[in-house]
């Protein structure tokens, strides 16, 4: 028999570890961070029976984590050092033309790139995003209609 662990949190692993990479962009740390959240989780497994959305629980958790760590590295977080990048000639791959999307999903506001990676790699509905980062239903819909907006608009320009 599977214990609450294996059935609730170790399923969520490659989901949380893209997100720590997201805020992180580092593997190494990305995957120190998850290996704290999940002792955490392990040593707390009761107190986690009893949470309402665990998936919730595990993403704040880690969250934290990251951004302690982050702190300890001295990284900065935002746009500075972020390279200017170039449109993708005619005859890129595709995979060149994905990345050079996603260095550009990168360059978005936090909030923004946090809620445009839940909902369209992930593929999470408005409202775990919301319970996920606690905010409101709308702030994740506002969020995702300007991201997707200035991608739209950056694409134009090109």
């Amino acid at each position: 028999m599977n214990s609450f662990f294996e059935n609730q949190i170790w399923p969520l692993r490659n989901r949380l570890y893209r997100l720590a990479y997201l805020w992180v962009k580092d593997r190494a740390l990305a995957q120190d961070i998850l290996q704290t959240v999940f002792e955490k989780a392990l040593n707390k497994e009761d107190i986690l029976k009893q949470v309402q959305n665990p998936a919730g629980w595990m993403v704040r958790t880690l969250k934290n984590e990251s951004l302690h760590q982050v702190k300890i590295q001295r990284r900065t977080s935002g746009l500075e050092g972020l390279e200017m990048f170039e449109e993708p000639s005619e005859e890129d791959s595709p995979d060149h033309r994905t990345q050079w999307v996603m260095r550009f999903v990168r360059s978005l506001p936090e909030k923004q790139r946090e809620i445009f990676h839940l909902r369209e790699i992930e593929g999470l509905t408005y409202s775990e995003i919301a319970d996920y980062l606690e905010v409101s239903v709308e702030q994740v819909k506002v969020n995702l209609h300007r991201a997707r907006k200035a991608l739209r608009e950056y694409l134009k320009e090109k």
